[in-house]
C-alpha cells in the first residue's frame, strides 16, 4: 500500500504591489527550473517567488501559473502539493517516477504522465562497425527514455521532468510566440507537450526505421554473420523499451479527444485528435519493427545453421580424402613376413599413384556434389 507524504503546513503567500509587474525569481536548489504567470496570453514580467505568482493568480483571479520543476524531491515538491492541493498518490508517482503514461482526473486537478524519447546519435551504430558495437552494445541504449510529469487545474500548470533530456524551455519559448494558443489556458500547455513528445517518437521511429533498414540488407547480404545476431538484438531490445513508452499512452489520448473534461477546453480537445492520428502511427511502425526484427533473427540463426553445416560438410569431406592415405599408410606399415609388393620394384610408385588416384578421385565427387 502507497505511503502517503505528510503534508506540511501552509506557507504564508506574501503580497507585493499589485501594479508592479514581475517574473519569479527561480531557486535552482529547490529543484525549480522555471515559473511564469501568464495573463491574456502573455508572459508577465517582474520578479517574485511561485507564492507570490500563485497569490497573484487567484487575487485577480485570471491567467494561470506554470511551474517547471526537473527530478525535485518529496521535500521539495511537498510546499507546491500543499499550495495547490495536489493528491497525494500524484505526487507520490511525480516524485518516484519510473510510471506508465496515463491520465488520472481528480476533483480540482489532472495528474498526466507521458515517456520522452531519446535517440543517441553519439553512438557507432552503424553495420559497418558491427562487429565492434556487438561487444558494447549490452550495457548501451540507443533509445534513451525520460518522463514528464504534468498536473493542471483551472489556474496553473505544473510540469515534473525526470531525466537529462526532454526540456521544455524550447516549448515555452514557442508558446510565448503564440499568444492565441496561451490564451486557451493550461489545458493548452498540455496538448504542446503531448504533441511535442508525440512529435520525439515519430523521429526516434525514423531513426530506428534507417537502422533496421541497414540491419535487413546486412543480415540478406550475408556480411557480418555471426555479429549480426547482437546488433539485432540490442535494436529489438531498444524497440520494445519505445513500445513500453508509446503504447500506453493511446489509452489517455482517447479520454482526452473522446470525453468532455472540465478543466479541457473544447477548443483544445479537437487538436488532441491531431496527437493521437500521430501517435497511432507510432505504435503501428514500432509494431511493425518488432515483427520485422523478429523475422530477423529468425533468419540470422537459419542462416547460421546453413553456414555451420556448410563447414561441417567441408570438414568430412577433407576428412575422406585424408582417411584413404592413412589408411593406405597403416596398411603398409605393417610388419608382414608375407606381402608380396613388399619385394617388387614398382610397388612404391604404383602404391602412390593409386592412393592420389582415389583422393582425386573424392576430390572431384565432393566438388561437383557442393560439398568443397
Amino acid at each position: 500500500m502507497p505511503t502517503l507524504p505528510i503534508r506540511p503546513r501552509r506557507l504564508p503567500h506574501r503580497r507585493g504591489p499589485a501594479s508592479v509587474p514581475w517574473i519569479p525569481r527561480v531557486d535552482r536548489t529547490a529543484a525549480l527550473v522555471d515559473c511564469a504567470v501568464y495573463r491574456d496570453g502573455v508572459r508577465q514580467e517582474g520578479r517574485a517567488t511561485w507564492q507570490e505568482a500563485l497569490d497573484d493568480v487567484r487575487r485577480q483571479r485570471s491567467g494561470f501559473l506554470w511551474i517547471g520543476l526537473h527530478e525535485p524531491s518529496e521535500t521539495q515538491l511537498a510546499p507546491i502539493a500543499e499550495a495547490f492541493d495536489l493528491h497525494p498518490l500524484a505526487v507520490e508517482d511525480a516524485v518516484q517516477a519510473h510510471q506508465r503514461p496515463k491520465l488520472d482526473r481528480y476533483d480540482e486537478s489532472l495528474f498526466a504522465v507521458v515517456k520522452t524519447v531519446h535517440y543517441d546519435t553519439s553512438l557507432d551504430t552503424s553495420w559497418e562497425a558491427a562487429s565492434g558495437v556487438a561487444s558494447a552494445s549490452a550495457n548501451t541504449e540507443v533509445v534513451e527514455t525520460g518522463e514528464v510529469m504534468v498536473f493542471i487545474g483551472r489556474d496553473f500548470v505544473i510540469t515534473v521532468r525526470h531525466g537529462d533530456h526532454g526540456g521544455l524551455r524550447d516549448l515555452r519559448k514557442s508558446l510565448e510566440q503564440d499568444r492565441e494558443r496561451l490564451l486557451l489556458g493550461p489545458s493548452a500547455v498540455l496538448h504542446s507537450i503531448l504533441d511535442r513528445v508525440v512529435d520525439g517518437y515519430l523521429g526516434v521511429t525514423a531513426e530506428l526505421q534507417r537502422d533496421i533498414d541497414e540491419a535487413e540488407t546486412s543480415v540478406f547480404a550475408g556480411a557480418t554473420r555471426f555479429a549480426d545476431a547482437n546488433r539485432l538484438y540490442l535494436l529489438k531490445r531498444e524497440v520494445l523499451a519505445l513500445r513500453r513508452s508509446t503504447a500506453p499512452l493511446a489509452a489517455p489520448l482517447r479520454l482526452l479527444t473522446e470525453r468532455p473534461m472540465r478543466l479541457i477546453n473544447e477548443d483544445v480537445r479537437e487538436y488532441f485528435r491531431d496527437v493521437d492520428d500521430h501517435l497511432t502511427q507510432v505504435v503501428e511502425q514500432v509494431g511493425a519493427f518488432d515483427d520485422l526484427l523478429t523475422t530477423l533473427v529468425s533468419a540470422n540463426l537459419a542462416q547460421v545453421s546453413v553456414v555451420q553445416n556448410e563447414d561441417m560438410r567441408k570438414i568430412s569431406a577433407w576428412v575422406a580424402i585424408i582417411t584413404v592415405p592413412t589408411m593406405v599408410a597403416g596398411v603398409e606399415g605393417m610388419n608382414f613376413d608375407h606381402m608380396p609388393e613388399l619385394h617388387w620394384t614398382y610397388s612404391y610408385p604404383v602404391i602412390g599413384l593409386v592412393t592420389l588416384s582415389i583422393c582425386f578421385a573424392l576430390h572431384r565427387a565432393f566438388r561437383r556434389n557442393g560439398w568443397l
